[in-house]
């Protein structure tokens, strides 16, 4: 057996146990507080006071506009300068977040803006409150329409993630960084590492296009029966 070969067998374990230990965990944490964040945030520039309007449109252009990276060593490596000191994972967790919700933000503003302001006033017609005419009419349509940017957004941020190692997280970059520094064969780690992010990729396009058949049946059959 060629020596690649048994080196990418070998390693291979350890790289998909990184992943799915530290990678898939951090991708799905941040992704669920930037969804929430993401939704706040929408909610309020959309219909909050001006004052707090103009509080996360400077947070969105702040983080939109600086690299996550950066963001990750301000979190990480710069606060501690302040007293404020952070393990690797937590730090990761709140920078990713925090620019999962920024982008995430826009993308949810966009779908609720998106839904006709007749829908609003079909539901307070038949006596709905704004939180019942949210719940029951708006989101359902604006979800449908958001799956595919999110969607998209998730399977960025399973890429991104590499960047924790920067932070020493110890997730499927940095364990091919570590294996590769001990074999120095950079060229087969880091392509193995590669082919592992792909197959993360490829499994997560595949039920995202299974959610949106299903939405699109769903929502057919809700236009059937209306």
């Amino acid at each position: 057996m060629p020596a690649w070969l048994q080196l990418m067998i070998d390693s291979f374990w350890p790289l998909l146990s990184a992943g799915l230990i530290f990678t898939v965990p951090l991708t799905l944490i941040t992704f669920v507080g930037g969804i929430i964040l993401g939704f706040i945030i929408a909610l309020i520039r959309l219909y909050g006071p001006k004052p707090l309007i103009a509080l996360v449109r400077f947070y969105v252009w702040l983080i939109r506009g600086t690299p996550l990276l950066v963001q990750l060593f301000l979190i990480f490596y710069g606060l501690p300068s302040v007293g404020i000191v952070l393990d690797a994972f937590p730090a990761a967790v709140i920078g990713f977040t925090l620019n999962v919700g920024a982008y995430t933000s826009e993308v949810i503003r966009a779908t609720l803006a998106s839904v006709p302001k007749g829908q609003w006033e079909a539901s307070y017609s038949i006596g709905m409150n704004w939180t019942q005419a949210m719940r029951r009419i708006v989101l359902p349509q604006a979800a449908r329409i958001a799956v595919p940017p999110l969607s998209n957004s998730f399977i960025s941020l399973v890429k991104d993630t590499s960047l924790a190692a920067a932070l020493t997280v110890p997730e499927l970059f940095q364990a091919a960084q570590r294996i590769a520094a001990v074999t120095y064969e950079p060229l087969i780690l880091y392509t193995e590492t590669a082919i592992i992010y792909l197959l993360f990729s490829s499994v997560l396009s595949s039920l995202q296009e299974k959610l949106e058949i299903r939405l699109a049946r769903h929502t057919g059959v809700e236009e059937t029966q209306a």
